[in-house]
This record gives structure tokens, sequence and C-alpha cells, in this order.
């Protein structure tokens, strides 16, 4: 049996950078099950979707990634999000893992940065520990 693919809410107010994390992350293992250009539509998909992980813009329109990160973990604390920011944004980046964010990934990303960080925060399902053994 087929472990399940990791599903992914990609947020981002650019839609090329959607596009692209989108192109990485579906080649390797993520099914993206959403899109959202700002917090605000982010956290209501959260709610209806409940991936596995998002990638979270900071900056934003209508709703920044810091709050719509402090949002989504007052939905679900467990809520595994990284945050994709530009290397000035430090201070926002801080804020956000003091929200409760579990990673970050600097903009412009590449590929293996990428995989990295979203392979610690959210790992393939393994078959060690499930009832049942080998197939």
């Amino acid at each position: 049996m087929q472990s399940p693919m990791r599903t992914v809410l990609i947020v981002d107010d650019i839609p090329y950078v959607r596009k692209t994390l989108k192109q990485i992350l579906s080649a390797r293992g993520f099914k993206v099950v959403g899109e959202a250009e700002n917090g605000e539509i982010a956290v209501g998909l959260y709610g209806e979707l409940l991936p596995d992980v998002v990638t979270m813009d900071l900056v934003m329109p209508v709703m920044n990634g810091v709050d719509a990160t402090k949002r989504i973990l007052a939905i679900n604390p467990d809520a595994r999000i990284v945050i994709l920011s530009a290397m000035m944004q430090e201070n926002l980046v801080a804020d956000a893992i003091m929200a409760g964010a579990k990673d970050y990934i600097i903009k412009p990303f590449q590929t293996d940065e990428v995989m990295k960080v979203m392979n610690h925060v959210c790992p393939a399902q393994s078959s060690t520990g499930i009832a049942g053994g080998a197939a």
C-alpha cells in the first residue's frame, strides 16, 4: 500500500512564487491542496482543507503572515507552518517563529533548501511503527 501524499497549502501574494513552489513540491511527494494570496484567505482555506503543512509568506495585503500564522495555530495548535521570507525580514521571521511557525525558507529559494525544510517539518510517512509490518 502506498503512503498518502503530504498535503500543502501555499500562501503568497505573488502568483509566480506560488507557481514555482507548487512545481517544486508537486514533483517531490507533496500534493498542493490549496493556494491563497493573503493571510485572510489562508486562514479560511486552512480550516476547510486541514493540510499537513502550510507555506506562509510574511508580507501580504489584507492579513500578513504573522497574523495568519497566529490565527491558524488558534484553529489547530499542531499546525505545521513554514515561513517564506525575503532576506531583509529577519524581525518578521522571528515574530512568526515566536508565534509558532516551525521553520522558514529564504526567498529567492533553492529547491534543495525548500525540500530540506519541508521534509524536516513534514516527514514522509514511514512504514515503521505501523501495525501489520511489511507488506
